[in-house]
């Protein structure tokens, strides 16, 4: 099953994405009423994150971490692993890669990455993130660098397209304003913002790779 689907995901992953109309159905109600992706000229801090998945008992598996908690806009949130993009990246995939490796210690040359998804602009961190999609073999043996990642979560891919585990409620924003937004339930955690907009896409491409695997 593993690498049926996977060669299948990649396939997928070579045509036209869902994009924003799959972001935003899980964004904070008031960047839905704003569309906001800045229209003046701005000068974004680009960055990358990584979809790992890996076999994990009859399904597939991704890893979500759990930042520390800390005095910045993304404290104790639930995130794929990733960063900035820094200059002794040759580029943003490899960022992706670097920053896997240094937050839960998964080697780059262990990973086949198999595509990526739509950009997402994080406005209060002024981050443009593009997420790339991985692939290993078996579950790593992870290794978290314990200043980046408070937690990890092996979650199933399939479970976060689950309708019960999508709810909204008001959620205190960094700022201390609270927004009222959609979020995923994983583990008892709750995963909303730019995370929730990327595993978004991320399920509707699973999904209809899905349809085409069946």
């Amino acid at each position: 099953m593993f690498r049926s689907f996977i060669c299948k995901l990649e396939s997928r992953l070579s045509k036209a994405l869902p994009g924003r109309e799959a972001q935003f159905s899980m964004a904070p109600f008031a960047r839905r009423r704003s569309n906001s992706f800045p229209k003046e000229i701005y000068d974004p801090r680009l960055s990358a994150v990584l979809i790992l998945l890996f076999p994990e008992g009859d399904s597939i598996h991704t890893l979500l971490i759990q930042r520390p908690e800390y005095d910045g806009v993304h404290s104790g949130q639930i995130a794929f692993p990733g960063g900035r993009f820094e200059e002794n990246d040759i580029e943003l995939k490899q960022t992706a890669l670097r920053e896997a490796f240094e937050e839960v210690g998964v080697h780059q040359e262990e990973i086949n990455v198999i595509g990526n998804l739509s950009d997402i602009y994080i406005k209060a961190s002024n981050f443009l993130v593009k997420p790339f999609i991985g692939v290993v073999g078996e579950r790593p043996n992870f290794i978290i660098d314990v200043y980046e990642v408070q937690k990890i979560i092996s979650v199933d891919l399939f479970s976060l397209n689950d309708k019960n585990k999508i709810g909204e409620k008001a959620i205190k924003h960094s700022d201390g304003y609270k927004i009222k937004t959609p979020y995923y339930e994983v583990e008892g955690l709750t995963v909303w913002g730019a995370t929730a907009m990327i595993i978004s896409e991320l399920n509707v491409v699973v999904e209809q790779t899905e349809i085409t695997f069946s």
